[in-house]
């Protein structure tokens, strides 16, 4: 459970080690937590390669690949209002002139360190930025959470099954919900069973959170029109499997989320406010849906989605994927453009 205890640290706003380097959350570490573990003021700033090019810095050396991360020199300006006033793109259309910032070099090593801060960072819902600690001496002394990068990078996931009951549900004849939790970060999951699908392949339908569309009922997305479309058809097929997965906005949390959705307030599409913002354009990963249809004894589905990604990401992990079923639902004026983006951009069916 180490990479469990890493996100809890970063989320609280306490530094975390990864191989002899140490991190501290720009978003969450307070001022005084950064007096503590950089009592000299030289923590330089790691960010995404997205982030970097938004800020544009991609015709620099050091910064001109997007896809690796980018270590900024600490500068006499460069505290953590002015820092985050850098990461989060809230600030792009808004702040002043910023002092000049200077990417620096890093080994081989250090970039894969540094991918792996920026990995756990997105994993635990935070901003794509964080403090890299200068050495105490002798490596970091200052973390009482220490992962590899190999912890922080991995893809592979168990699924350890929590709990099952019935679960009455409107317009549903049988149905039973079981929880999960990610054995690596702590992160719990549901699957409802519906009907019976006797040994044959059942339509399945991953559905990731969303707070907003699922709950709230926003119109800026056909998440929760989706969500209830899908157990109609899966109960009018006399069985299958929804799978309720923890990836608010496309896997970069709900108040990236949020974030996101004032971009877009800005003209932004889905796709260029997520990278503005230092991330992926999908930020899923679907390792977690296939351990937790192979612990239902489930090797091989019908698949409910428009995503070519989910089937390409469930066969990766071992589920055979025997038919794609289409997904589609009418779209209505404020969510019009987000569904063309996903066909024009994302490579949505």
């Amino acid at each position: 459970m180490s990479v469990a205890r890493a996100i809890a640290a970063l989320r609280g706003g306490r530094p975390i080690g990864i191989e002899n380097a140490g991190f501290l959350s720009l978003e969450t570490g307070s001022s005084a937590m950064i007096e503590l573990v950089d009592p000299r003021g030289e923590a330089r700033l790691l960010i995404s390669g997205a982030r970097a090019a938004a800020l544009g810095l991609a015709n620099q050396a050091n910064a001109a690949d997007a896809a690796r991360p980018v270590l900024l020199a600490r500068s006499a300006w460069l505290d953590r209002t002015s820092a985050m006033a850098l990461a989060d793109p809230a600030n792009d259309y808004s702040r002043g002139p910023i002092g000049p910032l200077e990417p620096v070099a890093m080994t081989r090593e250090e970039a894969e360190i540094g991918r792996a801060a920026i990995a756990i960072s997105g994993r635990s819902g935070l901003l794509p930025a964080l403090w890299w600690l200068p050495d105490s001496g002798g490596g970091n002394t200052t973390q009482d959470v220490q992962i590899t990068t190999q912890d922080a990078l991995a893809t592979t996931q168990d699924a350890v099954v929590l709990a099952r009951a019935k679960l009455p549900l409107a317009g549903i004849s049988d149905s039973q919900i079981v929880a999960f939790r990610d054995a690596a970060n702590g992160d719990e999951h549901v699957a409802l069973i519906i009907g019976a699908f006797g040994g044959k392949p059942p339509l399945v339908r991953l559905h990731s959170e969303c707070l907003t569309g699922d709950v709230f009922g926003s119109l800026k997305c056909d998440c929760g029109p989706q969500l209830h479309e899908a157990l109609r058809l899966i109960e009018a097929e006399g069985g299958g499997v929804l799978l309720y997965l923890r990836q608010e906005g496309r896997g970069i949390g709900l108040a990236n989320k949020i974030r996101a959705y004032q971009l877009q307030d800005r003209g932004l599409d889905t796709v260029d406010a997520n990278r503005r913002l230092g991330f992926a354009d999908d930020a899923r990963d679907y390792g977690m849906a296939a351990a937790m249809l192979r612990a239902l004894g489930i090797d091989a589905v019908r698949l409910l989605t428009n995503n070519p990604k989910k089937i390409a990401g469930l066969e990766a992990a071992g589920i055979k994927v025997v038919e794609r079923v289409a997904h589609h639902l009418p779209t209505n004026p404020h969510n019009a453009d987000y569904i063309s983006t996903k066909q024009d951009r994302s490579g949505h069916l």
